[in-house]
C-alpha cells in the first residue's frame, strides 16, 4: 500500500522566507516588462537609436553623472542620424529646423513647455525666469529686458570698459611672472562686471586675483543641480541629502542666502545707478516683482551674464592658440583698426568683422551651454522635423551634436571663422543650426550684454598681449560637462 501524504502534515516555510523571494520575482518581471516594453512596443520604438538607451533612463543617468553625456549624444548622432532616442521617452535632434519646431512658435501649434524634471527650481521655491510658468516668465522677461536694452548697454559701457581695463592692468603686472591663466582671469572680469551690474558692487576678483567665495559656491551648485535633476527623474529627489555629497547641497542653500544679502543691500540704494537693479526698479509697477523673485533671478542673472561669457572668451583664446593663422589674422585686424587703445569701444569693434566671425565659430566649436535644454510635447503630440512626436515625449536640440554635424558644417572639427564670412568652400553650411543662445521666447535676456563683454575683452586683451599655449593646455577642450563645462586652467 502506497504511503499516505497529509498535505496538513507538510513544511510550509514561514512568510517571512517567501516574502522576499516573491518580491525579488515581481521585482524581475516588473523590469522585464519594462525595458520589453521601451524597446519593442513604446510609442518611440519606431526612432533609431540603440536598445541600451531605449530600454532604461539608466544609461542616460550613467553618462550624464559621469560628464560625457553630449559626446555620448554625437556618437548616436553620427551612427543614428538627426534624430535619436537617448532615453526611453527622449528624443535628441541636430536638423536645424527643430530649433522652430521645439522652441519656437509656430502657428496652430502649442509652445512646447520647458520638461520640469530636468530643470531645478531655486532652494526657496520661488521661480526664476528658467523655471517661471508662461504668465511669471512674461512677466519677469518685460522687467529684466530694460536692463539688457541698447540704452541700457549704452549707460554701462563705461563701467564696462572699466573693468576691462582693470583687467589688463592686471595682466601688465602679472605677464613676467609665468604662465596666466586665462580661465580664472577671463572668469575674475565677467563676474566682478556682472556683480557691479547686479549688486553695485564688485566681487572683487580682479583686486585680490582670487575667486570670491559665492562663486566657487556657484559653481558647486550648478554641479549639484544635476544629480537633483536625475534623483528627480525617478521620484526621489527627496534622497538628495542622502546620496549626494553635503557640500554639494549645501553650497545651492548658501549661494541663495548670500544672493538675498547682496540684493537687500543694493535695494537701499535705489535707481541712481547705471545697473539691474535700477532699471528693475524704475519699471517695477503693480505687475512687477516681488522681492523674493527679484533675488532668485538676480541670481540667475549672475550666470547668464557672466559664466557664459567667460566660457566661451576662454573656449575662443584655445581655439586660436591651436590656430596661429587665424591668431595672426585677427591681432592684425584689431592692431590695424585700433591705432591707440582708448579708441577701443563697442562701436569699433562691432565692425571687426574677422573677430566677430572668429567668435561665431567659437560659440560653434565650444558652446557655453552645449548640452540640449528638454521641452515635452503637449498634448496628444505634435510634429517635429515633418515627423510626429506622440505627447508626454521630451525633446531637443543638442548643441554640441548639432554643430559637429556634417549635415550642417563642412569640416565640423575644424575652427575656420571663414565659414562665416561667405567663403565659397563652406556655401552648403546650414548657419541657421547655430543657436548659441537658444531660440524663441525663452532665448537667453542677456545675450546683448554676453557680445559687448566678448568683443571688448577679446579686442582689449589681443591689442595688448602676444600669447602661446602652455604644454599642459593641449587638449584642453576635452572637459566634463554638468550642465555647463567643468573648465580646466589655461595657461
Amino acid at each position: 500500500m502506497a504511503p499516505q501524504i497529509d498535505v496538513f502534515d507538510m513544511h510550509i516555510p514561514p512568510l517571512y522566507v517567501l516574502i522576499p523571494g516573491a518580491l525579488a520575482i515581481s521585482t524581475i518581471f516588473y523590469i522585464s516588462y519594462h525595458i520589453i516594453y521601451n524597446i519593442y512596443f513604446h510609442p518611440l520604438a519606431s526612432y533609431p537609436g540603440p536598445k541600451s538607451h531605449a530600454a532604461t533612463r539608466l544609461t542616460y543617468v550613467f553618462y550624464n553623472l559621469a560628464g560625457r553625456l553630449p559626446y555620448r549624444c554625437h556618437q548616436l548622432h553620427t551612427t543614428y542620424g538627426d534624430v535619436v532616442r537617448i532615453a526611453p521617452d527622449e528624443l535628441s535632434f541636430t536638423n536645424p529646423t527643430a530649433w522652430k519646431d521645439i522652441y519656437g512658435h509656430r502657428q496652430g501649434h502649442a509652445l512646447m513647455p520647458k520638461d520640469m524634471a530636468f530643470y531645478n527650481r531655486p532652494p526657496s521655491g520661488v521661480d526664476n525666469l528658467i523655471t517661471a510658468n508662461r504668465a511669471d516668465h512674461t512677466r519677469y522677461r518685460r522687467l529684466v529686458s530694460h536692463a539688457f536694452s541698447d540704452k541700457a548697454l549704452r549707460e554701462q559701457e563705461p563701467l564696462i570698459k572699466g573693468y576691462i581695463d582693470l583687467l589688463i592692468q592686471r595682466l601688465h603686472e602679472h605677464a613676467a611672472s609665468g604662465p596666466l591663466d586665462m580661465v580664472a582671469w577671463y572668469n575674475w572680469t565677467t563676474f566682478d562686471l556682472i556683480g557691479d551690474l547686479a549688486f553695485g558692487e564688485s566681487f572683487g576678483c580682479l583686486e585680490n586675483c582670487t575667486y570670491h567665495p559665492w562663486i566657487s559656491m556657484l559653481f558647486t551648485s550648478i554641479k549639484a543641480g544635476v544629480f537633483l535633476s536625475t534623483l528627480r527623474r525617478y521620484g526621489m529627489a527627496w534622497m538628495m541629502a542622502l546620496v549626494v555629497p553635503k557640500g554639494l547641497v549645501k553650497s545651492r542653500t548658501e549661494h541663495l542666502q548670500l544672493t538675498e544679502g547682496k540684493v537687500m543691500t543694493r535695494l537701499e540704494q535705489g535707481t541712481s545707478r547705471p545697473d539691474f537693479m535700477s532699471h528693475i526698479l524704475r519699471h517695477n509697477d503693480e505687475k512687477g516683482m516681488k522681492v523674493p523673485e527679484i533675488i532668485v533671478n538676480s541670481s540667475l542673472l549672475i550666470v547668464a551674464g557672466s559664466e557664459t561669457t567667460a566660457t566661451l572668451l576662454s573656449g575662443a583664446t584655445y581655439h586660436l592658440l591651436k590656430n596661429p593663422r587665424v591668431m595672426e589674422k585677427l591681432k592684425r585686424e584689431i592692431r590695424e583698426t585700433f591705432k591707440e587703445e582708448k579708441d577701443i569701444d563697442v562701436a569699433g569693434v562691432n565692425g571687426l568683422e574677422y573677430m566677430l566671425a572668429v567668435l561665431d565659430e567659437a560659440m560653434r566649436m565650444y558652446p557655453p551651454v552645449p548640452a540640449g535644454l528638454p521641452r515635452n510635447v503637449p498634448g496628444d503630440g505634435d510634429v517635429i522635423n515633418d515627423r510626429w512626436v506622440p505627447g508626454g515625449t521630451s525633446v531637443s536640440v543638442n548643441q554640441w551634436s548639432t554643430y559637429r554635424s556634417e549635415a550642417n558644417f563642412k569640416e565640423p572639427n575644424s575652427f575656420i571663422p571663414e565659414r562665416f564670412l561667405d567663403d565659397p568652400r563652406f556655401a552648403s553650411d546650414n548657419k541657421q543650426a547655430l543657436q548659441p543662445f537658444s531660440f524663441g521666447p525663452r532665448n537667453c535676456i542677456a545675450r546683448k550684454l554676453a557680445y559687448v563683454e566678448m568683443r571688448l575683452i577679446l579686442a582689449q586683451v589681443l591689442w595688448n598681449f602676444d600669447m602661446e599655449l602652455a604644454t599642459k593646455s593641449e587638449n584642453w577642450a576635452d572637459q566634463k560637462i554638468f550642465m555647463l563645462w567643468q573648465k580646466e586652467s589655461l595657461g
